[in-house]
């Protein structure tokens, strides 16, 4: 089920390093006086996005504008036709990512993104979610990409967030949340993504362990790398 009381609405910088199991370990140890894993340990979360027939958010959005954004329904685990999952719009303006979302039981959230119905929720990221559907039109699920996770937090409290996403997998068939996690590998044996979340700078700690083990920023869309490989697989 999921927790009500998480965080709706985000504004920060999201960084992102490909990143090998061992250079993963010495992250770890640099961080350990000063982050905690969070309450849920390793947790898979499993991903819909939603686009156009033509793809059209994705290829825009692989082609580094100013501005792009993503639509998708997001749970932290197989669900049921009621259980809620979170439904989300994704903006990023230059460097900076918006989230917003609301948690809806899993039988509205499909057919509300696929213009089908419509839900009696007048709050304002409802209404913004409600203005993407009606510009967009005929939006439908086109990818399923899901993960295992760990997620770290700052054990004053502050609001800076480490992550590590490894067995990153998608598939364009079978695309429910109701399904099990599969599908083809996204990043090579051995590798995953540390995303660092933050509204303000890195810590010089971790700056450090950065520069040690070679870990350099560099941009990648999980949703766009899915793309390019079935965009490969019908040429």
């Amino acid at each position: 089920m999921i927790d009500i009381s998480i965080t709706n609405v985000f504004e920060r910088y999201e960084l992102k390093y490909i990143i090998t199991k061992e250079q993963k370990n010495a992250v770890l140890k640099a961080l350990e006086p000063y982050m905690q894993m969070d309450q849920y340990g390793k947790t898979t979360i499993r991903n819909i996005y939603f686009d156009t027939e033509n793809f059209r958010l994705i290829r825009h959005s692989i082609e580094k504008p100013v501005y792009r954004e993503k639509l998708r329904i997001r749970s932290y685990d197989k669900v049921k036709n009621d259980d809620c999952v979170y439904v989300e719009i994704k903006k990023k303006f230059e460097d900076v990512v918006y989230k917003r979302r609301i948690a809806l039981p899993y039988s509205k959230a499909m057919p509300w993104l696929c213009g089908k119905s419509t839900i009696d929720d007048t709050s304002q990221i409802a209404n913004e979610i409600d203005y993407f559907i009606s510009y967009y039109k005929d939006l439908k699920p086109e990818v399923y990409i899901s993960y295992e996770r760990e997620a770290y937090y700052m054990r004053d409290g502050s609001d800076f967030k480490v992550t590590f996403d490894e067995n990153i997998l998608w598939r364009e068939d079978n695309l429910s949340l109701e399904k099990d996690a599969y599908g083809t590998p996204i990043l090579e044996s051995g590798h995953m993504i540390m995303e660092i979340k933050t509204a303000k700078a890195i810590p010089l700690w971790l700056t450090a362990v950065l520069t040690k083990e070679h870990i350099c920023k560099q941009p990648f869309s999980k949703y766009g790398k899915a793309y390019e490989e079935l965009v490969n697989v019908y040429i």
